[in-house]
């Protein structure tokens, strides 16, 4: 079984959570002056105190910008063979995983920028 890079949906809500949850400990509960009683911050709240961006847009920032390194490096190195060469095993049954190349495809398709020859610019 190997390891998938992909960050599913159920993957990215427990990160959002995780970090929600993280959050709550770092500022704490709001006075609420109706109820006169403490309360926890909500998540639109939480945002609006929070200004860095969340968990799952610096993963995919972190992960484009380790492709423009790889991509730079040239097809000699082994990185760059992990990121763009397809593997000669057979896929197992069922749903096929994603390579990173596929999952750098739609993070740019995400962000509006999706192109079909993106190592060539990033490289370039």
């Amino acid at each position: 079984m190997g390891v998938r890079f992909g960050l599913t949906l159920r993957k990215k809500h427990r990160l959002r959570v995780f970090e929600n949850k993280v959050l709550r400990i770092i500022l704490g509960t709001k006075w609420e002056r109706v109820i006169g009683d403490w309360r926890r911050l909500h998540e639109e709240e939480l945002d609006a105190l929070y200004c860095i961006p969340n968990i799952i847009w610096v993963i995919k920032s972190r992960r484009m910008r380790w492709a423009e390194h790889v991509a730079c490096t040239g097809d000699g190195r082994g990185a760059y063979k992990v990121l763009v060469v397809r593997p000669e095993e057979k896929s197992p049954l069922g749903r096929s995983r994603l390579r990173w190349e596929k999952n750098i495809k739609m993070d740019l398709q995400e962000g509006g920028l999706a192109g079909t020859a993106w190592i060539d610019q990033a490289s370039g």
